[in-house]
Formats: C-alpha cells, structure tokens, sequence
C-alpha cells in the first residue's frame, strides 16, 4: 500500500492503458475511476440508514451524524472487510480471518441497518407513523435500483471477466426469486400479494446477494433469493413488533436481516471455481466461521460507536425536531419546499 495523499496528490494512473497504481488499491483500473466507485458505496450507506430515522431528525445533526459516522464507522469498517491489509479481508494474505464481502453486504448493509436501529431507538417513534410510500414512486424506485445494482455488484470485480458476468447473473436470479417469494409469503400471511411487497422483496434479495454475488451460481442465488424473500418478511413484521422501533422505511428489517442472511450464505454456497474461496457445500466449514465472525464484529462495533455520536450529538445540538416542525412537515418547515 502506498503512502497516503490528500486530494490525490501523489497517486499515478496510467489513464490511457488502464493500469492502476501498483502501490494502490486498483490494480486493473485508473486510481482516480476506483476511488469515484468507492464513493458511491461510501455515500449510499448513509442513504440507507435516513430510511430509518426519516421525519424527525434535525437537519444540522443529520449531517454532523452522517459526517462522522462516515468517518468513525463506515471507514474503518470499509478498510477491515475490502483493505488490502484490512484484517479481516479476503484479500490479505494475513488476515486473523477472511471475511467475503464481494460488494458490501457486511461493509454497506449490515453496516446500514445496525446504525439505522440506533437511530430510530434514539430518536423515538414518528407522531404520525403509518406507511408513507406512494406506489408509483416506490416501483419506479425499486426498479432503477434493481438496473443500477448490476453496477455495485459486477463492478466490484474491477474487471470484465468471468467473475463479473457471474456476478451479474446471481444478482438477477436472486432478485428475481426474492421478489416472487416475498410475494407469496405475503399472499399467504395476509390474504393479498402487493406490487409494494414485491418491491420490498426485490430490494431484501439485491441486499442478500451483494457480499455473495463474486462467489456462488446460480443454485446459491435462488437459496439466498428464497431465504431473503422469507427473512427480510419477517424482519419487517414479526421482528419489528419485537424491536417496538418505529424505523419508518425498515432499514434494519430489509438491509441489516438481508445482509446478515446474505453473508451467512455466502459462507455456505460459495464455490471456489467463481471466487477463490470454497464453502460449506464444498467442505469448507471454517468459512461459515469467518462469515460470523465478521457479522458480529461490524454489528457489535456499528452499534456502539453508532450510539456514541448519536447521544453525544443530542447532548449538544439536539437530535429530534420540535412537535411542531414534525407537524408540519421537515421538507416545509426545514427547507421550505414540499413535494406536491
């Protein structure tokens, strides 16, 4: 690993034949393209822990959270799963353990979700907390996302090679099988399938096939697209009434229960023949083992250190807007702007 430079000074790319630094971490790609890749991760994991607390967070302490919590949590947790000397990464060769996370299951989703739950404990629930989506905009929604995460899962191979394709393939599968099965889970629990749950379903098997997406076929993504579909039902019902938090778009419920039933499978269904690394169906127990292990570490540190900024920020500034401002409505009374 090369010597730190602030604002890129220092980091040599060979843009025109695609050769990253040696001393970096993009080794088949410009420095500069990887590290821009590595910021859509860095900013959608804090888009997915504002499902949790949405409505009732202050403006001001929303950014200081999402600003240290970047910094404090989600860098530290980055740098252990995907660093090159992180130590619990698949990539380094002395690692205590290896963790596989091919595009941020443990890193993004388990990391979101956890730090989401301490939010909505913190905060407290919404006045009004009955469901806010409107069905159009969520299937519009779903479906950019469900396009948009070939680019997060395929793209973390940083190649255009077998391991991609497959990455790609899995994603759809599993995406597929998870939306069809929180379906039927649905029609079967309450009497009606909905075009929201199935969003809801696809959205929990893209979150349960990212940190596998590089290491298992086609048979473990339709087991991790069934198991998704049934879990992250669940974790949005049956948990969620156990939790009593009022995590008003079940960031916990669909991103840290898919990313957990995610990781784990992935110990399970990885085959060494697409990722490297075999898994309990080809032998290798230990694997479940460092998947767990890395499950409870990002879980137990996230929780903590979530806590800490959120308490020390409602110490100072205040977390939660007034009655009144929660009324009206943050986008009037915050920003001034409403959407019609």
């Amino acid at each position: 690993m090369g010597r730190a430079s602030a604002f890129l000074q220092g980091i040599l790319s060979d843009i025109s034949t695609g050769t990253g630094n040696p001393n970096g971490l993009a080794l088949t790609i410009p420095e500069s393209v990887y590290l821009c890749f590595q910021m859509t991760f860095a900013i959608i994991t804090p888009a997915l822990i504002a499902g949790a607390f949405a409505e009732r967070m202050k403006f001001s302490a929303m950014l200081w959270f999402i600003g240290l919590w970047s910094i404090l949590v989600y860098a530290p947790i980055a740098h252990w799963v995907w660093g090159s000397d992180g130590f619990m990464s698949n990539g380094n060769s002395d690692a205590w353990f290896k963790v596989l996370d091919f595009a941020g299951g443990t890193v993004v989703h388990i990391n979101a979700g956890v730090a989401g739950l301490m939010c909505a404990i913190c905060l407290g629930k919404r006045k009004d907390s009955g469901p806010g989506h409107n069905m159009v905009l969520t299937m519009i929604g779903a479906s950019l996302l469900w396009v948009g995460w070939f680019g997060f899962n395929a793209g973390s191979a940083v190649t255009a090679g077998m391991q991609a394709g497959m990455a790609m393939t899995v994603t759809q599968i599993a995406t597929a099988v998870a939306a069809f099965t929180w379906m039927l889970v649905e029609w079967a629990a309450r009497g009606k399938p909905t075009v929201i749950g199935m969003c809801s379903g696809a959205v929990a098997g893209l979150v349960a096939i990212t940190p596998a997406s590089g290491f298992v076929g086609p048979v473990g993504s339709m087991a991790i697209g069934v198991a998704a579909g049934v879990l992250c039902y669940w974790g949005v019902t049956g948990l969620k009434r156990m939790l009593g938090v009022d995590d008003a778009l079940d960031c916990f419920g669909v991103h840290a229960v898919g990313g957990i039933v995610g990781a784990l499978l992935t110990g399970v269904f990885a085959i060494e023949q697409y990722g490297g690394t075999a898994g309990l169906i080809e032998g290798n127990a230990a694997q479940m083992v460092n998947q767990i292990q890395g499950i409870v570490i990002v879980f137990v540190y996230d929780a903590i250190v979530s806590l800490i900024i959120l308490k020390i920020l409602d110490a100072i500034i205040g977390l939660r807007v007034s009655d009144e401002v929660e009324r009206e409505g943050l986008d009037l009374a915050l920003h001034g702007e409403t959407v019609q």
